[in-house]
């Protein structure tokens, strides 16, 4: 949380639960901000849909981050987040609506769509509306990406897809003879985020054409996986919030971020990232090359080693902000010694430049088995 990082010296002290209410009150200006600018934004080349979008997945962050902190955050207080969320969902929708021709562009996913007319989303407003109803959060928005994998290589066979609805998912599959050559890269048409759930054996590579697919994005159920996500997000797309969530044995490029990247149940991985803030949740013998503008975050981690992001990554922006990746907080760890569930990775234990840039790339003499075991993944 990037707010948190500017409040440092005033926040140490707090109870989580203040400390969140901070972070809150912050997101909920910056969203306001956003939304107030979305009149000034021209209609042309899809640039106040781009803006709405980014909206709408900095809210659908926002009560993801809400959910996450559920364990320590009264009952009241969920409420009265949950009815200031709803409130934003409201005045985007209204804004939205007011700003582009329902025939021209429409939100695929409703689920921020409210019945009720909440138009002002001051917390003590939220708070009044709070009063006497149930407790309760937004629902998680998940809209897959519509995309078909295509084999790099001849040799690569395609993969089955699996038809849902009007999405469609490569299946999972797992490893074989061909794994040398199974390098993919994904087609997107409409989609607004990315989906990669499912996998394993596989190595995923996100072309530039996803650029306009960084809403979101979301990674899920990968076992011995190599997914490259940072050309799409290296040119000033970046994602505007990220999930990862039971990924074991991979190696996860995940690009940039310009919200926060939220971690849960990774183990034996390593993990690239730049974002405004890292939170790492239940996960365990990680490797984390890692850019942030605001201090990482674990809870329930143990043997999770810090590294700066490799040079290869970094843009010009990245450049000009400090980067906090070995101010980590530890919430599990109250205790004024330094926590023993995550360490500085050592240069020598750090993956080589060379590797970066000819190994992990892939290609017809690099699969994804090569790759995890050049890196020493999970065993490998």
């Amino acid at each position: 949380m990037a707010a948190m990082a500017g409040v440092d010296s005033e926040t140490t002290q707090l109870s989580p639960p203040e400390r969140f209410f901070r972070y809150f009150q912050h997101e909920v200006t910056a969203l306001q901000d956003q939304m107030l600018r979305l009149d000034n934004t021209g209609i042309s080349g899809g640039e106040r849909a781009d803006a709405a979008d980014h909206c709408l997945a900095g809210i659908a962050r926002l009560s993801n981050e809400v959910k996450d902190a559920s364990s320590y955050i009264p009952a009241y207080d969920q409420r009265t987040y949950s009815e200031a969320i709803k409130a934003l969902s409201k005045k985007l929708e209204d804004s939205r609506q007011r700003a582009i021709p329902k025939q021209k562009f429409s939100f695929r996913s409703s689920t921020f769509t409210t019945r009720k007319n909440e138009s002002a989303i001051s917390l003590n407003d939220a708070a009044k509306r709070a009063k006497g109803q149930l407790p309760g959060h937004a629902s998680e928005t998940s809209t897959d990406s519509s995309f078909a994998t295509t084999p790099i290589y001849p040799v690569s066979p395609a993969p089955e897809i699996v038809q849902d609805g009007d999405s469609a998912t490569p299946a999972a599959s797992a490893p074989s003879s061909s794994d040398a050559a199974r390098a993919r890269t994904m087609s997107f048409s409409q989609s607004t985020s990315v989906t990669i759930n499912n996998h394993q054996g596989q190595h995923i590579i996100l072309p530039p054409s996803a650029s306009h697919a960084t809403s979101s994005g979301t990674l899920s159920n990968l076992r011995r996986c190599v997914i490259d996500m940072s050309t799409p997000t290296s040119r000033g797309h970046a994602f505007a919030g990220l999930t990862l969530r039971n990924i074991s044995d991979s190696l996860i490029i995940c690009g940039h971020v310009d919200g926060a990247a939220h971690v849960t149940n990774v183990t034996n991985s390593i993990l690239v990232v730049a974002s405004r803030q890292l939170r790492l949740h239940e996960s365990q013998n990680c490797d984390v090359y890692l850019h942030a503008a605001g201090r990482p975050i674990i809870e329930d981690c143990k043997d999770v080693r810090f590294a700066p992001l490799p040079d290869i990554f970094l843009s010009d922006a990245d450049r000009m902000i400090q980067n906090q990746w070995d101010a980590v907080d530890d919430f599990k760890w109250l205790s004024a010694e330094p926590s023993p569930n995550w360490q500085v990775l050592e240069e020598s234990r750090r993956i080589r430049a060379s590797v970066w840039q000819e190994v992990i790339p892939g290609g017809p003499a690099f699969g994804a088995a090569d790759i995890l075991n050049t890196v020493k993944v999970g065993g490998a």
